[in-house]
């Protein structure tokens, strides 16, 4: 009697717009969707793409993809220089930015829309030109009949040191994406300093703004003003060494694995090495694979009384042809996964932040109005100079 063969159920399908190196597309192949099709137009990013998704298509340009394939979702992590405070800040009509009007076109195009979208970008765009940014996705698609719903999320949530807040927006033509975002909330848990901890710090910095956090790193950056990469400074209280994380540990801070991006160049020790930049503009893995899990799970309907939107857009809201929505009590914990401080997490030695670098941070911070550094760090930055500049002197 032959064997009664049960079919292996179906994997929902996604495709990846502006894939960067694929960090949404891991984490969503983690929580159990198959990648159908790529496109990045980076050539650092295109190398990466190819050896870590061997089987996968690869288009090179969003602006001449004709049509979008059969997908359960289509992911745009789509370009941030233009709407991120340490970018230009041209703003979503800049010419990077406004190719998120590419993804619009591909949708209306589409023979078989997805039932989801998935967009991520930088939070300031909440707050930049007033939100119009936000105000153009979001019109887009109530235009076309699609409800949406968005939250600003923290990658901390998820147990890495990395305070890094992203807006990540769900969109659907059939289904409610509400209770797939909004479902829970976790306090958010700031580390409170102590001795000995490890701290994380903006060496760019120092006049107005510095991005300071207990136990984790800022936000990594694909760049500075300038262009050029900029690992976070980490402080180790402890001994007071103050360096850079190693590059491999800043892959594992997205949730990538170390050395992920290895693909991208044949000369590892080449001067202007891009790993940075692509590790900077990536999106954390965890994150994208909430997303996948809550997709792929059954979530109950949303019965929240709504509340129009009025003012500024705050971090969580939803809306459809019949207006906007904010949402209150969401924080940007979705999960409260088991917490690994920066001490712990970093598994490679750091390298010295260099005498210029920690000079012109000290010189900065002695001439701007920041005075909240926590005791002992700021002398441990002057001695960092100090012994730095030792070697030069002989």
């Amino acid at each position: 009697m032959p064997v009664e063969r049960q079919e292996k159920p179906k994997r929902p399908t996604a495709v990846g717009l502006f894939a960067g190196i694929g960090g949404i597309e891991i984490g969503l192949e983690e929580a159990g969707f198959s990648t159908s099709l790529l496109c990045e137009i980076d050539p650092a990013a295109k190398l990466v793409l190819e050896h870590q998704f061997p089987d996968v298509p690869l288009h090179e340009d969003v602006t001449t993809l004709k049509e979008l394939p059969p997908a359960d979702l289509v992911a745009a992590g789509f370009p941030c220089q233009d709407l991120s405070q340490v970018g230009r800040t041209a703003g979503i009509g800049g010419s990077q930015s406004s190719l998120v009007e590419h993804v619009f076109r591909l949708l209306d195009e589409a023979k078989r829309p997805p039932r989801w979208l998935l967009l991520e970008n930088v939070p300031f765009m909440l707050s930049l030109e007033a939100g119009k940014a936000m105000s153009y996705l979001t019109g887009e698609l109530s235009a076309r009949g699609w409800k949406w719903a968005y939250r600003v999320v923290d990658t901390r949530a998820f147990g890495l040191p990395h305070r890094r807040l992203r807006v990540i927006l769900l969109a659907s033509r059939e289904a409610d994406p509400r209770p797939v975002l909004f479902e829970k909330s976790e306090t958010p848990v700031e580390q409170e300093f102590e001795p000995g901890a490890w701290c994380g710090f903006y060496w760019t910095e120092g006049l107005r703004g510095l991005g300071w956090a207990v136990e984790a790193v800022p936000t990594l950056k694909g760049g500075s003003a300038l262009g050029i990469p900029s690992a976070p400074g980490v402080w180790n209280s402890a001994t007071d060494e103050i360096g850079t994380p190693d590059l491999r540990d800043a892959e594992r801070l997205q949730g990538l694995p170390a050395d992920w991006t290895l693909p991208a160049v044949e000369d590892p020790n080449r001067r202007n090495n891009p790993r940075w930049r692509l590790v900077g503009n990536a999106v954390s893995t965890p994150v994208a694979r909430w997303v996948g899990e809550r997709l792929r799970c059954d979530v109950e309907g949303w019965d929240e009384e709504p509340a129009p939107l009025s003012g500024s857009w705050p971090k969580a809201a939803w809306g459809d042809e019949t207006g906007t929505f904010s949402v209150e009590g969401v924080t940007t914990w979705p999960r409260s996964e088991p917490y690994t401080s920066l001490s712990e997490f970093l598994e490679y030695e750091l390298r010295p932040l260099s005498h210029r670098a920690a000079a012109g941070f000290y010189d900065r911070t002695g001439k701007g109005s920041l005075r909240t550094f926590v005791p002992g760090f700021l002398p441990a930055v002057k001695a960092h100079v100090e012994a730095m500049a030792e070697p030069q002197a002989a």
